[in-house]
């Protein structure tokens, strides 16, 4: 949703991609006073090639060739305490987190939007593919209209205040159409590659990036039945529904569940994926963007761009149980699970057990 209002003042996160540089030039296009601000999160040589420093650049170039403000925000302290330990600290208990979830609720959001209204900004905007519809004063979050590129998974998290002071301009758009406005508008972004993976991370693969912080802790694997078949690092280099990285003979195995307090690694044979598929789960720290009813039934993603499947909500209390129409595999503690009514984004929460 682009609200047309003139002489509205937005500041764009200006992350050096494509998305957020189109993003500034849409909305320049219709009208408004728009800055360009260049998100400075992470800064650390153990990652080997987190490219902040040509992504910034890069957001520079965009901001001069469109005649805008620009600006850095650092925000690295806060990020490392509120996002990177956060994520460590939930490896380091055998969860799964998703840190793209917390900067986006912790940093983006909070930090950024609060900093942003304190400069004198009406709104801010982002390169997220999700829409935000208004209907009668209430504020709607939907997917983006490109399924491959739909976003609101990671966005759960927002409050309607949040909501109130942000714009998504590409939520309308396909991937396509968007690189094809930014050559238009003359931008040198228009055929840089989509980032991938964690920026923190870098070159660096991720088993060692974690080995840097958190070490390692020996233990055992075992097969469904408890019989040994060999031995793990630690739990934390592990994720539910994981197959590779187990070096196991007689393969392919995968991840089913973790023994915290043994340390054990349960793994199941490929063969066996039907016999290992859940039909529920329990999740907590819900958030709603729609105040929903304590037992309803819509649709539900348990991993980003996992179509979303048919399930059964029944909020007990401060936990939420999911019942799924079909049992699911890789259902990850720690991990989003988000909730739909076909477009339109409900609500979500962290799965525990």
């Amino acid at each position: 949703m682009i609200m047309k209002k003139k002489n509205k003042t937005v500041f764009v996160m200006l992350s050096g991609g494509v998305d957020s540089s189109v993003t500034a030039g849409l909305l320049k296009d219709k009208g408004y006073n728009v800055t360009g601000v260049f998100m400075r999160n992470w800064r650390d040589d153990v990652g080997q090639g987190c490219p902040w420093y040509q992504d910034e650049k890069d957001a520079r170039m965009v901001a001069e060739k469109l005649e805008i403000p620009f600006y850095t925000f650092n925000f690295e302290d806060s990020y490392k305490k509120k996002v990177f330990q956060e994520m460590l600290n939930e490896f380091a208990a055998g969860r799964t987190p998703n840190p793209d979830v917390l900067c986006n609720s912790k940093i983006k959001f909070k930090l950024f939007l609060e900093k942003a209204l304190k400069l004198g900004a009406d709104f801010v905007a982002t390169g997220h593919y999700v829409r935000l519809k208004k209907t009668k004063d209430k504020l709607t979050l939907m997917k983006g209209i490109d399924e491959k590129k739909d976003q609101s998974y990671f966005l759960w998290q927002l409050k309607s205040w949040q909501l109130k002071y942000s714009l998504f301009p590409l939520g309308s758009l396909k991937k396509t159409e968007v690189r094809k406005i930014a050559k238009r508008l003359g931008l040198h972004t228009a055929e840089k590659p989509d980032s991938q993976g964690i920026c923190f991370v870098g070159k660096l693969p991720f088993s060692e990036f974690i080995k840097t912080y958190l070490g390692e802790k020996p233990g055992t694997i075992v097969d469904m039945e408890g019989k040994k078949l060999g031995n793990h690092p630690g739990l934390h280099f592990f994720t539910i529904g994981q197959r590779r990285g187990l070096k196991l003979p007689g393969g392919p195995y995968y991840v089913i569940g973790k023994k915290l307090s043994a340390n054990i690694l349960v793994v199941a044979h490929i063969t066996q994926e039907k016999d290992c598929c859940r039909k529920e789960l329990v999740a907590g720290q819900a958030n709603w963007l729609i105040e929903p009813k304590k037992v309803f039934s819509c649709q539900a993603s348990v991993r980003y761009q996992q179509k979303p499947v048919a399930v059964r909500v029944f909020i007990e209390k401060r936990k939420v149980r999911v019942v799924f129409r079909k049992p699911q595999r890789s259902i990850a503690p720690g991990q989003s699970i988000v909730f739909y009514k076909k477009d339109v984004l409900i609500g979500g929460a962290i799965i525990e057990t």
